[in-house]
């Protein structure tokens, strides 16, 4: 199986490079958005002598344009490499909007070894048992749903319109059912702010979720503990 490497550190598509060969693997390294995007489009080309099964590790800030860009344009081109997102911008946020141009995961820098090593062999499982890897991407809450591959959120079947913030916000509290998440760490992760005890944007999109999510006929799943912070879950007695 082959790797493509799109990063421009070369410290870092060097380790990347000697690691997934102590591997194994086959990598090819490209430093720019332009020449990655060459050879991605090289991989998927049947008619191509580098045709084969392949992963691409694409970073979002490349010299010459956005990782971001280099993905939308695979997936419009209708390239099905697998495509795993390498980056130091690491909020939900920016997660969010990293699969919504058609990555099928992200992982953020620093990261292990290892964890990587699991992901690409996660994405290679991909191909042989979609059902299963679609089914994985998916997180769901009582009859809460969200489809991370279109970023869609359902509650009993019924799609509930939400904002890009609301979508990261609720991600954020589903990917942990019945943890308690405080306001500074939903800060950190859906704005990327760091604790600001003068701020009230937090509450202001709790009760926005709230609105649309706690809807009439159907238990309340987000759940305020006073002075702590927000989480989400089912409660057999709910609380106020």
């Amino acid at each position: 199986m082959k790797i493509l490497i799109i990063e421009d550190d070369a410290r870092v598509s060097s380790f990347l490079d000697r690691g997934l060969k102590a591997e194994g693997y086959r990598t090819t390294v490209a430093a720019t958005a332009s020449v990655g995007l060459t050879l991605a489009r090289e991989l998927a080309n049947p008619k191509s002598e580098s045709s084969e099964e392949a992963v691409i590790l694409l970073d979002v800030m490349l010299p010459d344009g956005s990782g971001l860009d280099v993905c939308q344009t695979l997936r419009a081109e209708r390239n099905t490499t697998p495509i795993l997102m390498l980056t130091a911008l690491n909020t939900v946020q920016d997660r969010v909007l990293g699969l919504r141009t058609g990555a099928d995961d992200y992982l953020g820098k620093p990261f292990s070894f290892d964890e990587l090593l699991a992901r690409i062999e996660a994405l290679k499982r991909r191909g042989t048992q979609v059902n299963t890897v679609s089914q994985s991407r998916k997180l769901s809450v009582a009859d809460l749903e969200l489809d991370l591959e279109r970023m869609k959120l359902t509650r009993a079947g019924r799609e509930v319109q939400l904002t890009a913030k609301e979508l990261a916000l609720i991600e954020l509290l589903m990917s942990s059912p019945g943890r308690l998440f405080s306001r500074e760490r939903i800060l950190s992760n859906v704005w990327g702010l760091n604790e600001d005890p003068l701020t009230n944007v937090v509450d202001v999109y709790i009760r926005r979720l709230r609105s649309k999510i706690d809807l009439e006929g159907y238990p309340p799943l987000i759940h305020t503990q006073r002075g702590l912070g927000y989480r989400l879950e089912l409660l057999a007695e709910t609380e106020s």
